[in-house]
């Protein structure tokens, strides 16, 4: 089995190198990684960084730099440089919680091969704090309609999935991986199951997770909901609120 690996940054040469150091760490005990690193057009450093990587790690990493049209279409290019059986995302902000996560996830996809895809946990950080965690334990496939959905970045999808349904929709500057998931899990019917792990330490302050951002996202979810041909109203999305305390029990 191959794993691969993609990592999205634009100008975060800062946080890049734990992104990075997190994914070369990992234990390859029943898998081949594959790591690619889509730059949307550095100018802080990040080329550089990614040289030394490249480098030091005899080839190791696959990268490329140019301009692209947001996040979503990054990692649709990553995915079509992918060659890998399951394909897993790694943001720059983001680090593998552990160095046994894809030998896990590797070890779930070997025990089920029937299986499409994983989700677990994740937990934000700050300072070095556990500020919060999130679980993918509680999720099932009608609380799309409320917006609410496994963490995103905790979810290792087949390659194939993507070639027989899509990618990320580009038109969603925050909403994408909601859209996708929906798609792909509920109107897809994705054969996926839960994966007791956390997977991702992720920074506070993502794109969709400031309170600045998040009537934005909100818009975009509903907008996902209705383009996908299920019903909604901004009220009944209110009602994830109380289930998202479900997602600080462990």
């Amino acid at each position: 089995m191959k794993i691969s690996v993609i990592t999205v940054c634009r100008n975060n040469a800062a946080m890049l190198a734990r992104a990075m150091d997190s994914v070369l760490r990992q234990r390859l005990n029943g898998f081949e990684l594959e790591y690619i690193v889509v730059d949307g057009g550095s100018s802080d450093g990040t080329l550089e960084l990614l040289r030394a990587y490249e480098q030091k790690n005899g080839g190791r990493i696959k990268w490329i730099s140019e301009s692209d049209r947001g996040i979503y279409d990054a990692m649709n290019k990553g995915i079509a440089l992918s060659t890998g059986d399951l394909v897993g995302i790694v943001n720059s902000d983001d680090a593998f919680a552990s160095d046994t996560v894809l030998e896990s996830v590797s070890a779930a996809f070997a025990e089920d091969p029937s299986l499409e895809a994983v989700y677990g946990d994740v937990r934000f950080v700050r300072d070095g704090k556990v500020a919060r965690y999130v679980s993918g334990r509680y999720f099932r496939p009608w609380m799309f309609r409320l917006a609410t959905f496994p963490p995103h970045p905790s979810t290792f999808i087949r390659r194939e999935c993507f070639v027989k349904w899509g990618g990320y929709d580009t038109s969603y500057r925050i909403a994408g991986d909601f859209d996708l998931l929906l798609r792909f899990m509920l109107l897809k019917g994705m054969h996926c199951r839960y994966l007791p792990l956390c997977t991702h330490d992720m920074a506070l302050g993502g794109a969709s997770t400031t309170l600045a951002r998040q009537w934005e996202k909100e818009t975009e979810d509903l907008r996902a909901i209705r383009a996908n041909g299920l019903w909604t109203a901004r009220p009944l999305t209110w009602l994830r609120y109380p289930l998202k305390a479900m997602e600080f029990l462990r």
